[in-house]
């Protein structure tokens, strides 16, 4: 089974945003990124709307044909309404902070257990499909199966950091992280700085890895090929395992 491509589309969000109006589209860029091919769109709305906002999630929820995607803090009251509005395919509980940047860390599923269970119940009940954001910790990953949640989202962040230097060393946890979650029945997801270089030998080492979530580097690639062509390169990279 190939590893489905989610591309996030926070970056068409933020070009947008930064000079008001409709350009560029970002409906249309979704909807375009299905057509070349792309098995999932991903939105991440944080509480600021500084990238995706609320109504776009409404906007796009009817147009799309593919596995929608909605990532965010589930601490944000808003962000649960939405996500129970909206019923996407999946929600991608992410522990972020108020004014963060970009997702920098997972969960703590140890001592988050019993807020993560409730919350992880109360989108399962609405048919919701639950995947939580982790690092590449086989304890976080045992934490994360008595959560209830259906997948775990590796943040590949320290992959992508130090591939160059070693990449053997670099992927070792996620090999480790990855099997653990498959023994436990946990689908895998995984996202962060994943991009044309790194993903090939990402996704041809990690056991059984469901989906990638890519955004910035597919977005800044596309300056420069194009946005059908990237969505093909990048299909490609996970085909050719």
């Amino acid at each position: 089974m190939s590893t489905k491509l989610s591309v996030n589309i926070n970056k068409i969000a933020t070009i947008r945003n930064s000079r008001g109006g409709n350009t560029p589209n970002l409906l249309k860029v979704a909807m375009d990124c299905e057509r070349f091919g792309a098995q999932g769109i991903t939105v991440h709305p944080r509480p600021d709307e500084r990238h995706i906002r609320y109504a776009d999630v409404r906007e796009l929820k009817p147009l799309l044909t593919t596995e929608f995607n909605i990532e965010g803090n589930p601490k944000e009251q808003k962000f649960v309404d939405l996500v129970l509005e909206n019923k996407p395919a999946q929600v991608t509980l992410v522990p972020d902070g108020l004014g963060q940047i970009t997702s920098d860390h997972g969960w703590d599923t140890i001592s988050h257990k019993t807020y993560l269970k409730e919350t992880i119940a109360l989108f399962k009940n609405a048919g919701i499909r639950t995947s939580i954001f982790v690092d590449a910790d086989v304890k976080m990953i045992d934490g994360a199966l008595e959560t209830g949640t259906d997948r775990i989202e590796l943040y590949t962040e320290s992959y992508a950091k130090h591939y160059f230097e070693n990449r053997e060393k670099a992927i070792a946890p996620f090999v480790f992280a990855a099997k653990r979650a498959n023994e436990l029945g946990l689908g895998v997801n995984a996202g962060h700085d994943l991009s044309l270089q790194n993903l090939h030998y990402f996704a041809k080492n990690i056991e059984g890895l469901l989906e990638v979530s890519i955004g910035h580097a597919l977005i800044s690639d596309a300056l420069y090929y194009g946005l059908e062509n990237t969505v093909q390169l990048y299909l490609r990279e996970l085909k050719e395992k």
